[in-house]
């Protein structure tokens, strides 16, 4: 029996292994509809509490877990998973979560997750979402972007783009 070789379709990883948590069966669906493929595998664990025991046993490359997972949600599953690395006990697992709005942004931003979704899900940004956190990069959503800094005029020169702009204006 051999395997299939790595896909090198633009935007895919070859060979990984996902650990999706939740106990939605349509987050299942979505998920593995949209990042599903020869190359792909899924373990899905339906008790948060098991998610760490099942990562060790499992080794995936990537965990998705849902914001609400039962009775230990997204958050207490990324705090798990990095207190068990802390001790040597799981290698780093990247993490991205699945919000349930926009306000969950401010428990995300404190996981240690590399990415987040906001539902509803679409299959661009799961992709792009497991791209970056496979990546060692982040993905996320709702975060604000800052305002890239104005440049400081100093004391004594003249704003050449001002002065054309009164020179136009003039006449």
């Amino acid at each position: 029996m051999g395997f299939a070789p790595p896909s090198t379709a633009p935007g895919n990883v070859s060979a990984v292994h996902i650990l999706l948590a939740t106990d939605a069966d349509w987050i299942v669906a979505e998920v593995t509809a949209a990042l599903g493929g020869p190359d792909t595998s899924f373990t899905v664990v339906r008790s948060g509490q098991l998610v760490a025991k099942v990562a060790a046993e499992r080794e995936p490359d990537l965990v998705i877990t849902d914001l609400q997972v039962g009775t230990m949600g997204g958050f207490a599953i990324t705090l798990a998973l990095r207190n068990d690395e802390s001790v040597d006990a799981l290698p780093h697992l990247p993490v991205v979560m699945l919000l349930d709005r926009e306000a969950d942004v401010y428990i995300a931003q404190r996981s240690d997750a590399e990415a987040w979704v906001i539902k509803p899900l679409d299959a661009l940004r799961l992709r792009r979402a497991m791209n970056a956190a496979l990546a060692g990069e982040t993905y996320h959503e709702g975060v604000p972007v800052a305002p890239a800094p104005e440049p400081e005029a100093t004391d004594g020169e003249e704003d050449p783009a001002a002065a054309e702009e009164e020179t136009a204006n003039a006449g």
